[in-house]
Order: structure tokens, then C-alpha cells, then sequence
């Protein structure tokens, strides 16, 4: 019985992006540890775990909200991404 775990920084992922990346990743458990056997899919634990920005750094730099929502745009009170950066 496989337990994944994602980490990312609370912000930069939508109801929808999480939504296919638990069902790909569950797909893909299903695909290599279960050796393609459907019935294996009951099995797959996936578990999206977020973190506040503050509680993260990349190079010294600690992620804010601002930086998160300028580089992957606002996530709306449904979940949704509103506005997306232009390129």
C-alpha cells in the first residue's frame, strides 16, 4: 500500500491543478507499482501537503505571498486560479 506525499508552497497550486495531480500520480502508482492492475488503484494513498510560504526557502530566498501570486497568478475564495501572469 504506497503513501505519496507532495510537498509545495500553499498558494501556487489551484483546485484543478491538485485535482489532476492526485489523479496522475494516483494513475501512475497504479501503473508501476501495481503493474497496471486496476484493483491496485484502492490501494494508492496520495496526499497533497501545503506549507505556508514562510516555512520554505530557495536560495536564502523566502518565497511571500506577492512573489507566488506574480509568478503563478491569484488563486480565487473557489479554489480557482483568477488571474494568471503575462508572460
Amino acid at each position: 500500500m504506497p503513501y505519496v506525499t507532495i510537498s509545495t508552497v500553499r498558494g501556487i497550486l489551484d483546485a484543478a491543478q491538485k485535482k489532476t495531480l492526485l489523479e496522475r500520480v494516483t494513475d501512475l502508482m497504479v501503473e508501476v507499482e501495481g503493474q497496471g492492475n486496476p484493483d491496485f488503484r484502492r490501494n494508492v494513498w496520495v496526499r497533497i501537503e501545503e506549507q505556508e510560504p514562510a516555512h520554505w526557502s530557495l536560495g536564502g530566498m523566502l518565497p511571500t505571498p506577492e512573489i507566488i501570486a506574480g509568478t503563478f497568478g491569484t488563486i480565487g475564495e473557489g479554489g480557482m486560479r483568477i488571474a494568471r501572469p503575462k508572460p
